[in-house]
């Protein structure tokens, strides 16, 4: 059976980490399995993706069990991050809704995983940590870029210099994730939120997720530009007629993305 289990219910995709022997851990293949997974999500009709853990827990990060062989040389080592790396990017990449439903652990990579995606929520029992330097390692999976962005550059490096678990609390007071459920609230609050993503513009999203990913990278004015040309593009689209429509008719609008 494989590591990844993906459920489709109507147009959300739940894709669900299931190494519950060793709380859901990223095998040494795992990263190349998940970059494969954006990508048929990405050509898929599903219009949101859920990332989730099986049995409790979301993931403890990069598989680091002992009987793996550890003594690669430098160069081995960096073509395996370069395939870490491909599939944090293929995250960033997709044009259509993530979140993470975080349980349990999510430690590691498996943190930067979460905090890849669009929005984070979490069960009350959930634990963060960027346990890299307990382990040798500095962040990988996009963590010194994204961590930040998320917590600000001070509270960023006190978590990945320590290397110390966030509890829940913690964690949404952060910001690290939107907001707690019960355990057992977990899955339907995401779904919940899914819904609320699934039958809006998917160009418009695409446009949206894009100009808030560069906001950070880029001035002022250079933000009144893409929105200028994002917006230009999204008027020349059926969705906006759509849109306007269903607005002076009083109804909900059915987009069809083109």
């Amino acid at each position: 059976m494989t590591w990844l289990n993906v459920e489709d219910r109507d147009r959300v995709r739940i894709l669900t980490m299931n190494r519950p022997d060793r709380k859901n851990a990223i095998p040494p293949l795992g990263f190349a399995d998940l970059a494969d997974h954006f990508d048929a999500f990405e050509v898929s009709d599903q219009r949101v993706l859920i990332m989730t853990g099986a049995n409790g827990d979301f993931s403890a990060g990069a598989d680091l069990d002992p009987d793996l062989p550890l003594d690669a040389g430098v160069a081995e080592r960096q073509r395996r991050m370069k395939v870490v790396g491909g599939a944090a990017l293929r995250l960033h990449r997709l044009t259509k809704p993530t979140i993470a439903a975080v349980d349990g652990v999510a430690v590691g990579a498996a943190m930067n995983l979460a905090l890849g995606c669009d929005v984070v929520v979490a069960s009350s029992r959930a634990r963060f940590s960027e346990i890299f330097v307990r382990r040798g390692l500095t962040p990988d999976f996009g963590g010194s870029w994204l961590l930040p962005r998320v917590v600000g550059i001070q509270r960023a490096k006190e978590l990945a210099l320590s290397g110390r678990i966030v509890e829940a609390h913690e964690a949404r007071d952060l910001g690290l994730c939107l907001e707690l459920t019960a355990p057992d609230g977990l899955l339907p609050r995401v779904l919940e939120l899914a819904a609320s993503f699934v039958d809006q513009a998917p160009i418009a999203q695409m446009f949206a997720k894009q100009g808030l990913d560069h906001a950070w990278d880029q001035s002022f004015a250079e933000a009144l530009d893409l929105e200028g040309q994002s917006q230009a593009i999204c008027f020349t689209t059926d969705d906006v007629t759509e849109g306007i429509g269903a607005f002076l008719e009083k109804r909900d609008p059915e987009f069809k993305g083109r």
